[in-house]
C-alpha cells in the first residue's frame, strides 16, 4: 500500500480497538449520563491523541504529509458536526434517555469505521485505475454542497422513514426501552428494542455522510493511509463532540452553510487538478478561514432571529415504533 506497510495498517487498527476497549470496557461500562466535563475530557484526549499522531507523521514521513492529515482532519472533523445535527434529531425523535445515547454512538462510530474503511479501500483503487472518477468526485462534491446550502432544515419523520420501516419488516420492535439493551426475548422471541431501530438509523445515515466526506479528503491527498487515518481520529472524537455540542447546536446557525461552502470549495479544487493544483497550504487556510467565520457569524447572531428550532421536542415513543 502506497506511503504505508502493511504492518503499519495493522498497528494503527490495533490501536484504535485497544482504544475503543477502554472506552468501552473501562470508562462507559455501565450506562450513565455523559457530563460535559466528562465529554469536554475525552474530546481533548481525541484531538490530543490526532495532534500526537499528526506529529509523529511529520517527524516520520515529512511536513507535506503531516500537512495533508491535517487538513483532511480538519474537513472530517468539521463535516462530523453535520451528523450531530443529525444524531440530535434521531435521539429527539425517538425520546431516547441520555443514559444510553453513548451505548448507540460507540456501536454506531464503530460500524462507521468499517464502513468508511471499505469505501475509503474502493475509492483509492477507483481514483488509481481511473483518473476521470476525480471529476466525478469534484462535481459530487459541488452538488452536494449547493444542494446543502439550499435545503439548510432536516427532520426525522419515523413512521415515514425508509430504514425504519424495512427494519420493522424485518424484525418485531418493543414499544418501550429496555435499559440499555439492543434485543430481548419475549414470548420465546428475540426481539428489537428501539435502541436497536436507532442505531440502524444512525449507521444508515453516517453511510450518506461518508459519501460526502471521503471524497472530500481524496482532494487533498490520495494516500489511502493518510485518509484512513484522518477519517478514523475524527470519527472516534464524535461522541464526545456530540456531548459537548448537542445542547448548543441551535447557536451555530451559519454553521452548515460554511460546511457547503467548504464542500463547494473542495470540489472545485478536485475539478481543476489537472488545471491548477491548488496547494495543500492555500486549501488549509480557505477551509479554517470559511469555518471560522461561519463560527463567529452564528455567535454574533442576534437571539431574536426568527428560525425553525435545532430540534423538534421528541414525542411518545409509542407512536414512533408501531
Amino acid at each position: 500500500m502506497e506511503g504505508s506497510t502493511l504492518a503499519l495498517w495493522v498497528g494503527f487498527n490495533l490501536f484504535v480497538l485497544a482504544m475503543l476497549a477502554l472506552d468501552l470496557g473501562v470508562f462507559h461500562r455501565k450506562a450513565h449520563v455523559i457530563s460535559l466535563r466528562e465529554a469536554a475530557t475525552w474530546s481533548v484526549v481525541w484531538v490530543s491523541l490526532a495532534m500526537a499522531f499528526n506529529a509523529i507523521l511529520y517527524v516520520w514521513r515529512g511536513p507535506e504529509p503531516a500537512l495533508q492529515f491535517f487538513t483532511g482532519y480538519l474537513i472530517e472533523k468539521s463535516l462530523s458536526v453535520d451528523n450531530i445535527f443529525v444524531f440530535v434529531l434521531i435521539f429527539g425523535a425517538f425520546a431516547v434517555p441520555p443514559a444510553y445515547q453513548h451505548r448507540v454512538l460507540f456501536w454506531g462510530i464503530l460500524g462507521a469505521l468499517v464502513m468508511r474503511g471499505a469505501l475509503i479501500a474502493v475509492g483509492a483503487t477507483l481514483l488509481k485505475e481511473f483518473h476521470w472518477i476525480i471529476y466525478v468526485f469534484g462535481a459530487f462534491l459541488i452538488f452536494t454542497g449547493v444542494k446543502m446550502a439550499l435545503h439548510r432544515d432536516f427532520e426525522i419523520h419515523p413512521e415515514r422513514n425508509l430504514v425504519v420501516r424495512l427494519f420493522r419488516r424485518i424484525m418485531p420492535v418493543s414499544s418501550e426501552y429496555h435499559a440499555d439493551r439492543f434485543m430481548i426475548r419475549q414470548a420465546g422471541k428475540w426481539v428489537a428494542t428501539p435502541l436497536l431501530l436507532v442505531l440502524v438509523l444512525v449507521e444508515s445515515t453516517d453511510l450518506v455522510f461518508a459519501v460526502d466526506s471521503i471524497p472530500a479528503i481524496f482532494a487533498v491527498t490520495q494516500d489511502p493511509f493518510l485518509v484512513y487515518t484522518s477519517n478514523v481520529f475524527a470519527i472516534l472524537g464524535l461522541r464526545s463532540l456530540y456531548f459537548l455540542l448537542a445542547g448548543v447546536m441551535d447557536r451555530f446557525s451559519y454553521l452548515k452553510l460554511g460546511l457547503s461552502v467548504v464542500l463547494a470549495f473542495v470540489g472545485t479544487k478536485m475539478v481543476l487538478v489537472d488545471i491548477y493544483k491548488i496547494p495543500t497550504t492555500v486549501s488549509l487556510a480557505v477551509i479554517a478561514g470559511i469555518l471560522i467565520t461561519a463560527i463567529v457569524a452564528s455567535l454574533l447572531r442576534k437571539d431574536d432571529v426568527d428560525g425553525p428550532p435545532a430540534h423538534p421536542q421528541p414525542r411518545p415513543l409509542p407512536e414512533q415504533v408501531h
